[in-house]
């Protein structure tokens, strides 16, 4: 198993510098990772590291611009160099029944860019059978991958919803993995990739474990 390669080795704090984005950039080309980096740093770290994934965030943290923000957003990630998006869903609408605003915002987040779109569905948020509604709702959306939290509310990536959401798309478990030990378990039930500031220590645990 190509771990490295499935591990998004991620910096979006609210005081993040253009230093931070440089550093984890660093460590993704030594380590053989993906990066996830905020959006205003995305043309830089593109340039920076060609060669290396990079993944950036649309609405976040709480996913609650308007639509057409997002869009936007995406498009304007998309021209700087974004290989992937990573989408925060508005859990409010989905929560608050609006399932066809829920999924019209997504698609037309699809929509803007030919870019891989992954949806934040904030799981630990949601009970199961709303968690099941995000999925579907992200499929009839076209998305590609679901997400199960931005890591920004309360608690993380979890067994339990990994299985639950892999059973409708490739899912990137992310929210408090912070060792390899964790970071297989979220694999063994069912996780695609595994988003985390963690990057370094999940790769060299790996590595640890295999020698």
């Amino acid at each position: 198993m190509d771990v490295p390669g499935r591990i998004d080795h991620t910096v979006l704090g609210p005081a993040t510098t253009g230093d931070d984005v440089l550093a984890v950039l660093d460590e993704a080309i030594e380590y053989g990772t993906n990066a996830c980096v905020p959006p205003c740093y995305v043309d830089m770290a593109s340039s920076y590291a060609p060669e290396t994934t990079v993944a950036t965030v649309i609405g976040f943290p709480h996913g609650q611009h308007a639509p057409t923000a997002k869009a936007e957003e995406a498009e304007c990630a998309w021209e700087d160099g974004a290989d992937e998006l990573d989408l925060v869903a508005n859990a409010g609408r989905l929560l608050g029944g609006e399932d066809d605003e829920y999924r019209e915002e997504i698609a037309e987040v699809v929509a803007a860019t030919p870019l891989p779109v992954k949806v934040i569905v904030e799981a630990p948020l949601l009970t199961d059978s709303e968690a099941e509604r995000a999925a579907e709702l992200a499929v009839a959306a076209d998305a590609d991958m679901l997400k199960t939290a931005t890591g920004f509310g309360e608690g993380g990536a979890t067994v339990e919803d990994v299985a639950l959401l892999s059973e409708f798309l490739p899912v990137k478990a992310s929210g408090g993995v912070g060792s390899w030990e964790h970071a297989e378990a979220m694999f063994e039930a069912g996780a695609e990739r595994i988003g985390a500031s963690s990057g370094v220590t999940i790769v060299e645990e790996w590595r640890a474990a295999r020698e």
